[in-house]
């Protein structure tokens, strides 16, 4: 089964694309809205596509995999947890994740990687809650 890679990023909405798929974008206030709008928006593509025309990889079963830029990871889960438990978890200062998160400043792969392995701890130690 072929995966697509669907981009999911921020900008005053969340917005979904896949490079799998050009011309094919969906937005949404929250990323499940985000996300259930690009599904849509490719089967609409994809019936409008004449046979010959759809992706390679489009054409069997595929499954799509979802993956948010760092401004979306953090925008995303803003609200949930402070900045001040991610920095303590990720060691990256609370004003440098406040500038990811608005868009002033991109990390860099590495920093990204330490916010995402961030998040997959604080996942780790809620589980460990019984």
């Amino acid at each position: 089964m072929e995966k697509i890679k669907v981009f999911i990023d921020w900008d005053v909405n969340f917005g979904a694309v896949s490079e799998s798929v050009p011309g094919c974008v969906a937005t949404g206030k929250t990323f499940e809205e985000a996300k259930e709008n690009y599904i849509s928006a490719l089967e609409f593509h994809l019936e409008a596509l004449d046979k010959k025309d759809v992706p390679k990889e489009l054409q069997g079963k595929f499954e799509l995999e979802f993956e948010f830029t760092a401004q979306a990871l953090l925008h995303r889960f803003d609200k949930i947890l402070t900045r001040a438990a991610l920095s303590r978890v990720t060691g990256i200062n609370e004003r440098q994740l406040g500038h990811y998160v608005s868009g002033y400043r991109n990390p860099r792969p590495a920093q990204k990687t330490k916010i995402v392995e961030g998040f997959h701890k604080l996942g780790k130690e809620f589980l460990s809650v019984v």
